[in-house]
């Protein structure tokens, strides 16, 4: 046997529970294998101020927040009936009679049945970080909130601008609802509280192409369609992404399928593996005789998005029945946690 090894052994057998969780920067306890705790290491007791056995047993829920006591119930005993590891964040009363927000976690301990034997955990104090984060969420909501106001204010002055140069008016037009889909995919994706936040749920891509697209009636009428697989999409994407639906429904209305009460538009989403693909077929519009122009600063637009800002390829076909593109992107380029 190496010596170094056995060594160890040697002292780890000479060094017991107590000495090593006490050791611990962090608060330990374990629990009999029904959950009632009968073991803190020093740390719990210098944290809570409480007497040596006061917590035993149940007694550890009466030292969390009377707002957290229940969710943290309910989630120990679902560890204890599932084995699952144990984790949780609360508010934990601290001796100083201030309550501070504290992650617990624990993991069971079996024997060679698998049967659980303990339960050992760890308290570990995360007020400061709590505090800091809850700071940083509040300024990037004010940042986000006056981003939003540029937006207003620039589609402002285009207007102002537009009156002293009415020949500048169709340019305008264009240029200001171009401003507003920005507006609206930033406002999508931008930190919110639960009062300002314009959706529920989390930030997918079928909920901002639904958002985008929602100013026009066609999406009631349901002669517009989203369908497909779903991710989830952040700032990273949702610019792009809005720029170039705007520019698909704008044209749509104008010269393509929803320019006719009959028309249709179907957007097909479609996710394989780090690929995310989407599709937008226009039928029942005016009949397609020959290829459009696509010289346009749209048609530009929509290249730039695609191509350079999100790294993805796009396909036009123009069969009579209506415009068809073909969208394809890299998952990690419409959100942050897509990388993985």
């Amino acid at each position: 046997m190496n010596p170094k090894i056995d060594e160890a052994a040697q002292l780890a057998g000479q060094i017991s529970f107590q000495q090593l969780a006490d050791a611990m920067p962090q608060m330990v306890w374990s629990t009999l294998p029904d959950g009632a705790h009968d073991y803190y290491n020093e740390k719990w007791y210098a944290f809570t101020g409480v007497p040596v056995g006061s917590t035993n047993g149940d007694g550890w829920n009466g030292m969390f927040h009377a707002d957290d006591q229940d969710r943290a119930w309910a989630r120990w005993r679902h560890s204890l009936e599932t084995g699952e590891p144990y984790e949780i964040e609360y508010r934990l009363r601290h001796h100083s009679g201030e309550y501070r927000w504290t992650l617990g976690r624990a993991l069971a301990v079996r024997d060679e049945t698998g049967a659980i034997v303990r339960w050992v955990g760890t308290c570990t104090d995360i007020h400061e970080q709590k505090r800091i984060a809850e700071h940083n969420e509040i300024l990037s909501r004010e940042l986000s909130h006056r981003i939003k106001n540029i937006f207003a204010v620039v589609n402002g002055l285009i207007g102002l601008s537009t009156r002293q140069q009415p020949q500048m008016k169709d340019f305008a037009r264009d240029l200001q609802s171009r401003v507003a889909a920005l507006g609206r995919a930033h406002d999508f994706v931008r930190p919110h509280s639960e009062e300002s936040s314009p959706h529920n749920g989390h930030s997918t891509l079928k909920t901002l192409l639904a958002e985008l697209l929602s100013p026009y009636p066609a999406l009631d009428e349901k002669r517009l369609t989203i369908e497909g697989d779903d991710l989830p999409v952040d700032d990273r994407g949702a610019t792009p992404i809005g720029l170039v639906f705007h520019e698909l429904a704008t044209n749509a209305c104008k010269y393509g399928a929803l320019s006719d009460p009959a028309g249709r538009v179907g957007i097909m989403l479609t996710v394989s593996g780090p690929r995310v693909g989407m599709s937008w077929v226009e039928e029942g519009g005016p009949p397609i005789k020959e290829v459009p122009n696509l010289s346009g600063f749209g048609s530009r637009l929509t290249e730039l998005s695609i191509v350079q800002q999100l790294g993805g390829t796009l396909k036009r076909e123009w069969p009579a029945a209506g415009l068809k593109m073909t969208i394809e992107v890299p998952a990690s380029a419409l959100c942050r946690s897509n990388a993985g």
